[in-house]
Formats: C-alpha cells, structure tokens, sequence
C-alpha cells in the first residue's frame, strides 16, 4: 500500500520521544460486534497488527460468554497466538475469568473498575465499593502468579447517569487500583466528554496523590471530536502510554452513547508528525486496518485509513 502524504515531521518541545501504543482493537474494538467474528479472522488481525510493529495488543477478554458473546472464543483464540511477538495482554473481569487466563499462560492481564457509582452498577451489578472488593483478591492472586495487572478505570471524565464525575472521587478510586498492586492504570473517557484542561487536571491531582505519570495511560473515546486534543495534552504532561484502536473500532457495550475509541491510524499519523516514534508502520497498520474492515463488511471510521487507502485508489 502507498502512504504517499505521510505528515512532515515537526517537533514540538516538551513531548516525549516514544510512545507505547496500547493497542484495543481486537478486545474493545471487536467486541461490540453485532456479528460473530470468526476466531481464525481475529487472530490473524493480531498478527498482523503485530506485523505492522504494535507491541502491546490486548486479545480478549475471559468474561462470560451471557455478557459478551463475541469474546466467547477466548479458550480457543489465546493458545492460537502463541507465535505472536508482541506482548498479549487480556481483560480479567473475576476470579475465575484470572483462573482462565493463568491456565492458557497469560502474562499480563486487566481489571475493568469505574470511577462512577451509576456505571459500576449498570455494568458489575455491584456498588463502587463492592467492585473494588471484587478485584482485590484478583489483583492479588494475579500478581502472585508473577503477571503484570493493568487497572482500567471508565467514566474518568463523565458519566451518562451521573454527568461530571468529581475528579478527587476518580483520583480515589485510581490509588485504590494501585494499592492493590495494578502496575498500570488506563484512564477511560468512556462517553468521550473529556476536554484537554480537564485531563491535564485529573494527572495533576493522581501526581499529588502520589501516581506517577509514568503509570499511567490515557484511553480516549471521540465522540465530540476531542480525542487527539485531549491525547496531546496528555503527552503534554509526560504520559507515554495511549490506548487506540486499529480502525477506529469499538466502543462501550454498556455506555450507549459512547462512539468509537480513538483510532490507532489517526494517533500514529499525528505522533510521527510530531517525531514521536512509535515503532508503528503506517502503511502495514492502514492495510490491517483496511483487511479488517472487509471482513466486517463496513467502511473503517478512522480518517487517517480513509484518506491513506484513497490514495491507492
């Protein structure tokens, strides 16, 4: 594929020199699938989406198959990717979601927390305090077990039932994930409401809380258009970790006004312009992108694979 148009590279100051790009497509981006994606289909969009230079390709998830039907084939998707050279972690919903993941040689796994009360009952059928009691002992065990445990937190920034989400009660709910020993957290614009002040302010707070910076990752939805704005003022602040989707795909099954995460194309597009590396090819990533959206049979929503792809044409 020809990626004539590629941006000319202008460095801003006080930006990072390398981003890790914590690739969602295949767990958040399929999962709202209307449609049963084929196993053979998904595991050939990590590999190649491996290929194209992601490091960090989360898989799927082992939740059960009643609440997410489209990630039911996690027994036989993860043991499939054995050759993948790129690191593979999987979401954890619970105990026995963990005992799952453990037993097929999972290495890095997640827990899914909120920072609102509304959307942990909505989505865990369990009070913030309950959730957080919930995943305790999963972090624990995980860690015991020598696997690396990304926490998520959703509704960082807003919430459908609730509107704003204080930023002290998600700093609280964010420490509480790091005290159990999550080495990561992942900061979920779920309803794609955040603007750049309000992102700068949330990482100000979770440093004076003791978070460091270098813990953290950012996970942006673009449903107002706010996406890579609020990406580099995250970058502004030194964050080095962004999550995105190959493609634009996925959402938030339980937050129906939630739009697509941000696309992995459109971060890769803006980085490189910054000469921020990446380690990403864009041509290769745009063509997975491009594959992926066949199999689904629909246009990808990203901008950066529509503009790239026709050039081609």
């Amino acid at each position: 594929m020809s990626v004539e148009g590629l941006p000319m590279v202008v460095p801003a100051g006080g930006l990072p020199a390398r981003v890790r790009i914590h690739e969602v497509g295949a767990r958040d981006g399929l999962q709202n699938e209307k449609s049963s994606v084929p196993t053979e289909v998904k595991a050939e969009f990590i590999r190649r989406l491996a290929d194209a230079g992601l490091t960090t390709i989360e898989a799927t998830s082992f939740v059960h198959p009643k609440w997410v039907p489209q990630l039911a084939d996690a027994e036989q998707l993860f043991p499939m990717l054995s050759d993948v050279r790129a690191d593979l972690p999987v979401l954890v919903p619970n105990q026995r979601g963990l005992d799952r993941a453990l037993a097929l040689g999972a290495e890095r796994v997640a827990v899914f927390a909120s920072a609102s009360e509304s959307f942990a009952r909505a989505n865990l059928n369990r009070s913030l305090e309950e959730a957080l009691g919930v995943y305790e002992p999963v972090v624990r065990r995980a860690k015991e077990a020598g696997a690396h445990v990304r926490g998520y937190v959703s509704m960082c920034f807003g919430d459908p039932w609730e509107g704003a989400v204080p930023i002290h009660q998600v700093a609280a709910v964010c420490t509480a994930l790091r005290d159990m020993g999550c080495d990561e957290l992942s900061l979920g614009d779920t309803i794609g409401v955040a603007t750049p002040g309000h992102v700068q302010e949330l990482l100000n707070v979770l440093n004076e809380e003791g978070v460091p910076t270098d813990e953290i990752g950012v996970h942006f939805h673009d449903t107002y258009g706010q996406a890579l704005a609020n990406t580099y003022a995250a970058l502004e602040h030194g964050v080095t970790t962004v999550d995105a989707s190959a493609g634009g795909l996925g959402g938030c099954p339980y937050a129906k006004s939630a739009t697509g995460n941000l696309a992995t194309e459109d971060l890769v597009w803006m980085l490189h312009g910054l000469g921020i590396e990446t380690g990403v090819d864009l041509g290769r990533l745009t063509a997975t992108s491009v594959w992926m959206a066949e199999q689904l049979g629909r246009p990808s929503p990203s901008r950066t694979v529509r503009a790239l792809s026709h050039k081609d044409q």
